[in-house]
């Protein structure tokens, strides 16, 4: 996928990194994975196998809440790491400094497997690895908090003035590039509406980027297990908005496996109430207006995340709206 965020480096400079950071022995490396944010790398030495994920230039064109988004992304690793089972990479070095570099960039483990989006599994795995998923989501929002918001941007007292902010900040990021997203204005009208259904929601650990690419497959004895990377987009807040990653467009009450995985494990099991609806219409209308904001950021109208974007856009609106304005 062409970005326009990516970092550029040759191999040369990405092997004088590791030197930099006391890993010996690396000798080769190559571009990684699909992202479209991060510029990443898989590094090796004969013993072990390494990432490297270097940020954007800081002239590159970002949003708000991917500001410093690198240090978050080391920051929810220490977190998962230490407060929950999920399986995560070891961080082994991260340089924020701008010293070998004009960004930051961190190396970690590089955990053998292959994404879930493209691993080979029989109907049965498939269905163990969708439920391992929704486990995992719970064991995320057993991790609590008494604030909201994104660690990078500033945190509020409750989740109705922190998505407020979330809305603000990314309709000022969509005027920035002269664009004006109504859609994004009635979204921040319903808000309001919706004031005390939001104002109730608890804060905890919330991944918001939970797609098939973000989860590593591997087999162990025959079973298959599941880790966790990239996790860079986590805030503190409401959990429903997780679920938008499990149903996307479609009601959260059609996503039946997926919530008796998650009750099974939860501490506090999902209904979903009135409630709970409302503010997963809110997170689905939020995602809407960060796919709709994006693609200024990152694409042009000839390439392919920018329809991606415009069609995912439209069906997570009318989705939330109907449910939001009923």
């Amino acid at each position: 996928m062409i970005s326009r965020t990516k970092f550029e480096i040759d191999e040369a400079s990405v092997l004088r990194l590791f030197e930099a950071a006391g890993i010996a022995g690396v000798t080769r490396s190559e571009p990684l994975g699909d992202g479209e944010f991060n510029a990443v790398f898989l590094a090796a030495s004969p013993e072990r196998s390494y990432v490297l994920k270097i940020a954007p230039p800081d002239g590159a064109p970002v949003m708000t809440y991917e500001r410093d988004m690198m240090r978050s992304e080391v920051f929810w690793y220490d977190v998962m790491r230490k407060r929950t089972s999920i399986r995560v990479p070891e961080v082994y070095a991260a340089d924020f400094s701008r010293t070998r570099l004009p960004v930051p960039y961190f190396i970690m483990e590089h955990l053998r497997g292959e994404p879930l989006n493209k691993a080979r599994l029989n109907e049965a795995e498939r269905a163990e690895a969708d439920a391992a998923l929704a486990r995992m989501a719970a064991e995320l929002h057993a991790v609590k908090s008494e604030r909201f918001g994104y660690e990078q941007c500033g945190l509020y007292e409750n989740w109705y003035e922190a998505v407020s902010a979330f809305v603000r900040q990314t309709l000022d990021d969509c005027a920035h590039k002269r664009r004006r997203s109504r859609r994004g204005e009635r979204l921040l009208r319903l808000i309001e509406r919706h004031r005390d259904a939001l104002s109730a929601a608890e804060s905890c650990m919330v991944n918001f980027d939970i797609w098939p690419a973000n989860i590593i497959v591997s087999r162990e004895t025959g079973a298959v297990r599941l880790a966790w990377i990239d996790p860079e987009r986590s805030f503190w807040g409401d959990k429903m908005l997780d679920f938008v990653c499990f149903a996307f467009h479609r009601p959260l009450a059609s996503k039946r496996a997926v919530l008796a995985a998650y009750n099974a494990a939860a501490e506090q099991a999902v209904a979903p109430t009135h409630g709970e609806e409302i503010r997963f219409a809110v997170g689905q209308a939020y995602l809407a207006l960060i796919m709709e904001t994006e693609k200024y950021y990152r694409y042009s109208p000839l390439r392919f995340g920018w329809w991606r974007n415009v069609l995912a856009a439209r069906m997570l609106y009318r989705a939330a709206f109907s449910a939001l304005e009923a």
